[in-house]
């Protein structure tokens, strides 16, 4: 065979193999376009659909549980109240932002809660003060039947005596040996002794008393006043008729 026949048979062969080939590509991209195709295609559902009745929920859900958006008049005074804060805040500082006007708000209502807490604490102990009751660790004071400073300030007006003897009464004896030391520094005050001031100190007076004698017996009740009287110590009969006699025996000498 010659050489140029087997190149002709090798050609027809190459050939006929191409074809083949070729054929069954198409074949199969054919079969695979009718796949994709079937599955892209879309069902119609051509049956007739009955259209639903519904009830007009906006009157059947009447209740106020189903109120979702509230106006300013069906709000919580509380609302309404943050609300009017709001605005005015926003008016006087010129506010644009909601936020910063909300914070603004919270803020304002916070430190005007720490304000009215401290202005309730301020008139309760203010109160307690005035009226001189039972203080926190629950200590009465005999305070709240001495008017301090107008017996102090009035001690030439004052009746000593009768104050005295209403106290001895009532079995006050520390308010009576108040009253006593007040009548003692008024008949002091009388005798040019010393010059009164409702300011100054037992030292103050006892600097100013000359007489070696008057000043020893005012440094002993001076003594027994601030026992009795600022140590709040409960006197009994005995210890203020001691005191008494002292007091008494020191007002005779001045007046005499």
């Amino acid at each position: 065979m010659s050489k140029l026949l087997k190149l002709h048979i090798i050609l027809f062969l190459l050939a006929f193999g191409t074809a083949n080939a070729l054929q069954k590509h198409s074949q199969d991209v054919y079969e695979d376009y009718e796949y994709l195709e079937a599955i892209d295609s879309v069902a119609t559902d051509s049956g007739y659909v009955s259209p639903k009745q519904f009830d007009d929920l906006s009157k059947k859900y009447t209740d106020d549980d189903f109120v979702y958006q509230r106006s300013e008049a069906s709000s919580g005074w509380w609302t309404r109240f943050k609300k009017a804060v709001s605005d005015f805040l926003k008016s006087l500082f010129n506010i644009q932002n909601a936020g910063q006007a909300s914070r603004a708000t919270d803020l304002a209502l916070k430190i005007a809660g720490v304000i009215i807490f401290l202005l309730v604490i301020y008139f309760i102990f203010k109160a307690i003060v005035n009226k001189e009751g039972t203080w926190v660790f629950g200590k009465s004071s005999d305070k709240s039947i001495i008017p301090v400073t107008d017996v102090e300030n009035n001690i030439h007006h004052t009746n000593f005596k009768a104050l005295i003897s209403e106290a001895e009464s009532n079995n006050n004896y520390r308010l009576a040996i108040r009253y006593y030391y007040l009548w003692l520094l008024k008949g002091l005050s009388e005798k040019e002794i010393i010059d009164y001031d409702p300011e100054k100190t037992n030292s103050d007076y006892q600097y100013e008393i000359k007489t070696p004698e008057i000043s020893e017996q005012f440094a002993y009740t001076s003594y027994l006043y601030n026992y009795i009287w600022y140590g709040e110590f409960n006197v009994d009969q005995t210890q203020f008729d001691k005191a008494k006699r002292a007091f008494t025996n020191f007002l005779n000498s001045v007046k005499a």
